[in-house]
């Protein structure tokens, strides 16, 4: 059970845990990790040659990465029936004063500009990699079905393709690498939870409004008790 989050640091107590994502929202990122991650590699087998040759079975690699293309886009669609979910789509979606702040700054990581759940590089992450799946699963529909469009378009549908893949997959390896180099941010997509720490450091504006809204709880509940063990007042006689 995760533990109330509360702002004040006690050296003498356990690290303070703070809930950040739901498990419709991890199994969501796990799903398209894995899609996402398959299509890399089947894509990196099917145009170089030098992976091609030893792995073999080209007909099998293309139909994996075909479908696994086609349904990258489910599991997101899924998620819109998580009400957390949606929320956090509103938070991706939404740009801030604070976050070009945060864009312009040479220092933007060392906590002086508060930053919400999100800080703008993860929207921009999430706004480049949402429309590139769109874009790819366009393209890639169009390269598939060779019927739907005449040969021109085919042909810039396969150049489109091949060059958003390129692109998508060094934003993939980017957002790999400071995964990596984040052991907080990777406990927050594997557990769900966050240190109230690491919180403070990185999300200083998100762990401000967790605690607005768990001190509001608290009052509501605090008058709730109250109410219901005060005696009705007796009705004169």
């Amino acid at each position: 059970m995760v533990e109330t989050m509360s702002l004040s640091a006690d050296p003498g107590r356990p690290a303070t845990l703070v809930n950040r994502f739901s498990l419709a929202e991890r199994l969501i990122h796990r799903a398209v990790a894995v899609l996402m991650l398959t299509c890399i590699t089947t894509a990196a087998i099917l145009y170089n040659g030098f992976l091609s040759a030893p792995v073999g079975h080209r007909r099998v690699v293309k139909l994996i990465h075909v479908f696994s293309g086609f349904a990258l886009p489910i599991p997101i669609l899924l998620g819109v029936a998580s009400a957390a979910y949606r929320t956090d789509l509103r938070r991706l979606n939404r740009f801030s004063p604070a976050d070009w702040r945060w864009l312009r700054s040479r220092n933007r990581r060392d906590a002086t500009i508060p930053v919400g759940k999100f800080n703008a590089g993860q929207k921009l992450n999430s706004a480049l990699s949402s429309g590139s799946i769109v874009v790819l699963l366009v393209t890639g529909t169009l390269m598939y079905f060779p019927d739907l469009a005449r040969l021109s378009w085919r042909t810039g549908a396969t150049f489109v393709h091949d060059w958003f893949a390129l692109g998508l997959g060094l934003l993939v390896i980017g957002h790999i690498s400071y995964a990596v180099r984040d052991p907080g941010s990777r406990r927050g997509m594997r557990s769900g939870s966050v240190t109230a720490t690491w919180a403070r450091t990185h999300h200083a504006a998100w762990l401000e409004e967790v605690a607005a809204v768990q001190s509001a709880a608290a009052a509501q509940q605090e008058t709730e008790t109250v109410l219901s063990v005060t005696p009705a007042a007796c009705p004169s006689e």
